[in-house]
């Protein structure tokens, strides 16, 4: 797709000129009067910041303990620092901030390395180098990402910065040579793509930044030729690994770093080439990559969650607004710009948010996203869906969400749960997916699957003769049959190559249907090599209570939420499991409980009403 037209494109390379720079005042007049002002906020709260300096200690530490919050908490906040006091002195225009963005910048320009210490290596998931060689840059997610931040001052201040000393911008220019211009056009790594190796939202993520990074800055045209040239040729290599369907087997978390850097790669480049990407948007894998937030969007702040991915995993705001009215779905627009309003002052101005070039998409298009979410009050449409690229299924009622994985253990971020599935009701979690911990060295490791949010016995799936689900290509669903009717929807498969040879499975069908205005059910049935016990989790997030048990089966009631009834399952207990990680505690603000049960015979049924 992008190869192909930048490879027939003969234009000049255009300025690029998303939005107006300080002195353009007519341009930030015209911005969101909300936005400004909670802007200029956030940057007085940074006015005599002390930008910390990172030490070959803090750099090391993960390398010795496997703590990667402590060192990030310090490289983030000073990014968000720059940013904030940024905007705020583009917002004010009275120069108070000055100084202290020149700290900010020279600060990031003194680190030994941009790229963080879990990323430090230069080949695919070889061990981390303990320190930065700055003779010798990594281009990793985050060193593109501060490449793009300080390009996004240059593009905004470079008139303001001049006008206090020349040598801050030309700083910046060298730096972004030397660390990303230069490695990334002479040097291959593993997300540029090559055809061959697997790639993920490492990929777009990382293109999207390096064509900011070249585009806001006043970078030789010739250069910014050749790196448009070779981030096409990555974008294409990412689009391939998508299935047609468009469907991001890392979640909704991470569509905000795979579909959305897709769009803003697209509008860079089409920008700068007088629209010649523009048909792109017309390209049916392009507008089902842009729709699927909306389609895994459950209600309020939750989303149907599978793998690393939470089920609060941002709101939804400016860049999928952009990406439903490029693609021409004016129902992913009404539905971004509800959630935008909901969001409130956190979605507005994005105080959490590194990218700087983000939050000033915020203030161009607030005001046009008010007006456009007044006008279409209605609330946006969910479809029921299934996307075979992934085995994710879908399907919906006015009380329920029913959410099925039936692809396989070997998606990027993996879990090991393939057949799980999660129960929404009344817009509030019934069934849960638990998600995952706090990222350290281990998350990535050859230990991953001793996590315990990695393992399928803590997903709403059975042990069978005491084993879990694996991981690898190898382990996954079979024989996937679907069907989605206006007044029922079901799927159904067969899960034993999901099991190691300890589960000794000869056979594991399950079946799960949403009966609309009625029930939802799961239907598991088991035929063994031998006789063992099967043992099945049920994961929740409402405490949930016995209300009756025998050797025929039991009910529970969940929470104040419904009521669950399993035939042919032997209760066991039920265990309250703290929420101790930071990362965890943003979705679950109190202890998730565990149900197990012991399959009496060699089937188990659960109905959960929804009258």
């Amino acid at each position: 797709m992008f190869q192909e037209i930048m490879d027939g494109f003969q234009g000049e390379i255009l300025e690029f000129r998303p939005y107006g720079r300080i002195g353009e005042r007519k341009a930030w007049d015209a911005m969101d009067l909300e936005w400004k002002e909670g802007t200029v906020g956030l940057g007085m709260e940074y006015l005599g910041h002390e930008f910390p300096w990172l030490s070959p200690a803090q750099y090391m530490d993960f390398g010795r303990t496997g703590n990667r919050s402590r060192f990030e908490a310090n490289y983030f906040e000073k990014r968000r620092a720059l940013g904030s006091l940024t905007l705020a002195e583009c917002a004010e225009n009275k120069g108070r901030f000055l100084d202290d963005i020149v700290n900010g910048v020279f600060s990031i320009c003194e680190e030994s390395g941009w790229q963080l210490p879990a990323h430090n290596t230069y080949v695919r998931d070889a061990p981390q180098l303990p320190l930065p060689d700055a003779k010798s840059p990594v281009l990793d997610l985050f060193a593109c990402e501060t490449a793009a931040v300080l390009a996004t001052v240059f593009y905004l201040m470079k008139e303001k910065l001049d006008g206090v000393c020349p040598l801050i911008c030309k700083r910046i220019g060298q730096e972004l040579q030397e660390r990303v211009f230069a490695p990334y056009l002479n040097k291959h790594f593993w997300w540029m793509g090559n055809g061959e190796e697997p790639l993920n939202n490492w990929t777009i993520w990382c293109t999207q930044n390096v064509l900011l990074a070249a585009f806001l800055t006043d970078t030789d045209k010739g250069l910014q030729r050749r790196i448009l040239e070779k981030a096409c040729r990555s974008a294409d290599y990412f689009l391939a690994e998508y299935g047609e369907d468009g469907c991001c087997d890392e979640g909704a978390q991470y569509y905000r770093h795979a579909g959305l850097c897709l769009f803003q790669t697209l509008e860079t480049a089409n920008a700068v080439t007088g629209g010649a990407f523009g048909k792109l948007y017309a390209e049916e894998k392009i507008k089902n990559i842009a729709s699927y937030i909306l389609n895994v969007h459950v209600a309020d702040e939750y989303y149907v969650n599978f793998a690393d991915c939470s089920p609060i995993a941002g709101r939804a705001g400016v860049r999928e607004f952009l990406f439903g009215e490029r693609s021409g779905n004016g129902e992913m627009m009404r539905f971004a710009a509800q959630e935008f309003m909901a969001g409130g002052r956190d979605s507005l101005l994005l105080p959490e948010e590194n990218n700087l070039f983000y939050r000033l998409g915020n203030g161009a298009n607030a005001a046009r996203i008010r007006d456009y979410a007044k006008r279409h009050p209605e609330p946006a449409r969910h479809p029921d869906i299934y996307y075979p690229s992934t085995g994710l299924f879908l399907a919906r009622d006015k009380r329920a969400c029913l959410a099925v994985k039936a692809g396989g253990n070997a998606d990027s971020h993996n879990h090991n749960d393939t057949g799980s599935f999660t129960v929404y009701l009344d817009g509030k979690p019934f069934l849960i997916d638990v998600g995952v911990e706090s990222y350290t060295k281990k998350t990535f490791s050859p230990q991953r699957y001793e996590i315990w949010t990695m393992q399928s016995s803590y997903h709403n799936l059975p042990s069978i003769h005491g084993a879990m689900q694996a991981a690898g290509d190898n382990y996954c669903a079979k024989d996937v049959r679907w069907e989605l009717k206006e007044d029922a929807c079901r799927i159904e498969m067969e899960l034993a190559g999901a099991y190691p040879r300890e589960a000794k499975t000869l056979s594991y069908r399950r079946e799960a249907s949403l009966t609309k205005g009625h029930e939802i059910c799961i239907r598991d049935r088991f035929r063994l090599l031998e006789a063992g016990d099967i043992v099945l989790s049920l994961m929740t997030y409402e405490r949930p209570a016995l209300l009756a048990h025998d050797d025929k089966g039991f009910s529970l009631q969940i929470g104040t939420l419904g009521q669950l009834h399993a035939a042919g399952g032997i209760f066991l207990r039920i265990e309250e499991i703290p929420i101790l990680d930071p990362r965890l505690a943003k979705t679950w603000k109190h202890p998730i409980y565990r149900t197990l049960a012991k399959v009496s015979e060699d089937y188990l049924e659960i109905a959960i009403p929804i009258e």
